[in-house]
């Protein structure tokens, strides 16, 4: 019997991989440089199974019980990476059972992450979380403070810095938007230039389903993508 579900999946994901390619040609940029990231919080496990029949093999959770379930159900092909508000109480649980930590935002977070990766003799890969807009109540570095961060952070030997990660406030105009990703691709550029993190702090975590062509456009290598993949959450 033919599945009405896993056609509408199929559609979207048809029509996201043609949006990313004529945004990618627009720009300039080579299409194997961007990373499809499907965020599947609340996801139900039948339809995240779905998305990799359609070819998607990377999905990104916020909640890390929900999270550490479905790791179970889904075979070990399928890569997960952690990209929601970090308890420091949870750090324990999500070191090594996600492949790369987007959302590491804070000094006390990162040290967090450093020991308990230490004690599971494992090296963790993990994108440092910048707050472009400087909101009050948004977690995420703010770009001052990372500077200020620096010295502590090259210290953390069971870290592996990869790159950074922004989400810009809601409600910008495309111009705005811009503004951000740009400002977290010259972060990145300032660091790799200097060699803080080694030359392989290349990725940049941006973009969400209503920007990502924008975020595209300014350097992203990561999108994340909730709504075009998996439709509006109930």
């Amino acid at each position: 019997m033919h599945d009405p579900n896993m056609e509408t999946i199929i559609t979207r994901i048809k029509r996201l991989r043609e949006d990313i390619s004529g945004t990618c040609l627009k720009s300039g940029r080579d299409i194997n440089d961007v990373r499809l990231i499907a965020v599947s919080k609340t996801v139900g496990i039948d339809s995240i199974k779905e998305a990799v029949d359609a070819g998607l093999d990377t999905f990104g959770e916020n909640y890390v019980q929900e999270a550490l379930e479905k790791i179970t159900m889904l075979p070990p092909s399928v890569h997960w990476h952690f990209i929601g508000n970090i308890q420091k109480n949870k750090v324990r649980h999500i070191v090594q059972s996600f492949e790369l930590i987007h959302s590491v935002g804070s000094s006390d977070i990162a040290v967090e992450i450093d020991k308990r990766a230490e004690q599971k003799g494992h090296v963790q890969p993990v994108l440092f979380e910048i707050n472009v807009a400087g909101e009050a109540t948004k977690s995420g570095f703010r770009p001052e403070q990372f500077f200020n961060a620096l010295q502590l952070l090259k210290t953390l030997k069971h870290l592996r810095p990869s790159g950074l990660m922004t989400m810009p406030p809601p409600g910008n105009s495309e111009a705005q938007l811009s503004n951000y990703f740009t400002t977290l691709r010259e972060l990145r550029d300032k660091l790799l230039k200097q060699g803080v993190f080694g030359q392989s702090f290349k990725e940049l975590s941006m973009g969400m389903s209503s920007d990502f062509k924008i975020a595209i456009k300014e350097g992203a290598t990561m999108i994340r993508i909730g709504t075009a993949v998996f439709g509006p959450r109930g």
